[in-house]
């Protein structure tokens, strides 16, 4: 449950937020004044603070600074009738998360709410990189004992050591959040703020605003002054996810602030310092991206400091028992459940998989199972049907590895199968109908993207064009 405290000194806005967030999930205390809330907040210990900036006795401004004394990870968001006023620019400069315009949104306002909240547990988890004990609870930690995350392990630990910029590489869904969160929980920087922004899942007009902020009058509907991410971040570390999807101008502007620190608002000409970490997060080739002129070589040098790759889950197989077992125990532990057994097919199954959606399919998966599960044990009908091969989703790929043996068995059997077919009907190419499918097959677990599709059959995104257009593929699943 989260917890938010209220601070105001009118009765109507305390009472109009309790109705707003009367919600199971979360227990909300108020408090009148400045001074009463600062007497609050070390027995309630809220996870975030809305607060007023004009108040009678101590005003809004010295109660956060008075705050952020104390507690610098503690999220404030200020509330202001006022918000053309230099005041409430000042307070989010000593730090505050955002500000609010009275009269208020209630839309807008458990969005923003919902976002801090968020930012508030990421700051909290402590995430583990240690090598996991079989007995051990890992909660929060990153799950593994196979080689290849050994060396994960030790280079969260050397770069948190250290104040250097971090790349974290890997494809979708192998936990890259996770390591730049462990990252953060171990450095010096710990008892700070951590803020993450997903650069792909804002839009390119908005994203330079959201990390540098912007001057009143910078674009349209800049009608008040916003203060950037980078700038609440002082003395912090922020978390660029999907970095390789930022536009050539936002690439030059993290440049300059990896260079020397300083940035400028957007509509602005007054430079900003900030000491802010920066850690860097992409599923895409970067180098690949320079050499395409789509990726500024220069922030790419600044951000490869020290790079972390995490490999996908099919190469790492040996720790999907383990990723189970603690999805299994998360899973029992939020619906306050015992922990349900797993039949050992299930678990053969998962080791056959071949992933394309890594770490987080897995856990999709497994909670599908846990719900579908008609008794205390999952069985492999409970599994999703393209993991299981039942119910027409397809048989689970195999693969060469630890199990390099099985696999060449099943695929000798595969083409004894498609012999049989070619048998049945002479005019069957078996060679092109095969390609046909896997090309189909690739585009279809990918989504349609044709990069993560051609790394997948092991092939240049040139190929696999060339095979689209042979095959007509365009047309059936209207490629672009």
């Amino acid at each position: 449950m989260s917890k938010l405290l209220l601070i105001d000194d009118e009765e109507d806005v305390r009472y109009s937020f309790q109705r707003i967030f009367d919600s199971p999930e979360i227990e909300i205390a108020t408090a009148s004044s400045g001074e009463e809330g600062l007497k609050v907040i070390p027995k309630f210990k809220p996870d975030l603070v809305l607060m007023d900036v004009r108040m009678g006795g101590m005003n809004g401004l010295e109660t956060l600074r008075r705050i952020r004394a104390t507690n610098p990870k503690l999220l404030v968001i200020l509330m202001t009738a006022y918000g053309t006023t230099q005041t409430a620019i000042e307070a989010m400069k000593l730090g505050a998360y955002d500000y609010l315009l009275k009269p208020f949104d209630a839309v807008k306002i458990k969005e923003l709410v919902g976002n801090a909240l968020k930012a508030a547990r990421d700051m909290k988890q402590v995430v583990s990189y240690e090598p996991m004990l079989q007995s051990e609870d890992y909660d929060l930690g990153i799950v593994g004992r196979s080689e290849t995350m050994q060396q994960v392990f030790k280079l969260i630990g050397q770069v948190a050591a250290s104040d250097a910029t971090a790349l974290v590489t890997g494809e979708s869904g192998t936990g890259k959040e996770l390591v730049a969160r462990a990252i953060y929980s171990h450095s010096q920087r710990s008892t700070q703020p951590f803020l993450a922004i997903n650069c792909a899942a804002i839009p390119e007009h908005l994203l330079e605003s959201e990390l540098f902020g912007h001057e009143r009058g910078a674009f349209t509907g800049a009608t008040l002054q916003r203060i950037g991410k980078f700038e609440q971040c002082n003395k912090g570390t922020i978390f660029l996810d999907e970095i390789g999807d930022m536009t050539p101008p936002t690439q030059t502007k993290i440049l300059r602030v990896l260079q020397s620190g300083t940035f400028e608002r957007v509509g602005g000409n007054q430079p900003i310092q900030a000491d802010v970490r920066v850690i860097a997060a992409t599923n895409k080739p970067l180098e690949a991206a320079v050499a395409a002129k789509q990726f500024r070589e220069d922030l790419f040098y600044r951000l490869n400091v020290v790079r972390i790759h995490i490999p996908p889950l099919r190469d790492r197989r040996d720790d999907i028992p383990l990723l189970v077992n603690y999805f299994v125990k998360k899973i029992s532990r939020e619906q306050q459940q015992h922990p349900k057994s797993i039949a050992a097919s299930v678990i053969k199954t998962l080791e056959k998989y071949h992933w394309p959606g890594n770490v987080r399919e897995l856990e999709n998966a497994i909670r599908r199972a846990h719900v579908m599960a008609k008794s205390d044990a999952i069985l492999l009908s409970d599994l999703p049907p393209e993991i299981s091969g039942q119910g027409g989703g397809g048989a689970a790929i195999p693969v060469a590895g630890t199990a390099g043996e099985a696999a060449a068995s099943d695929a000798a059997s595969l083409a004894r199968q498609l012999f049989q077919w070619a048998r049945r009907d002479p005019k069957l190419k078996i060679i092109p109908a095969v390609e046909r499918e896997l090309v189909i097959q690739a585009l279809k677990e990918t989504n349609n993207n044709q990069v993560h599709a051609a790394k997948m059959l092991g092939i240049t995104r040139a190929t696999l064009r060339k095979r689209i257009d042979k095959f007509g593929i365009l047309r059936e699943l209207n490629v672009k």
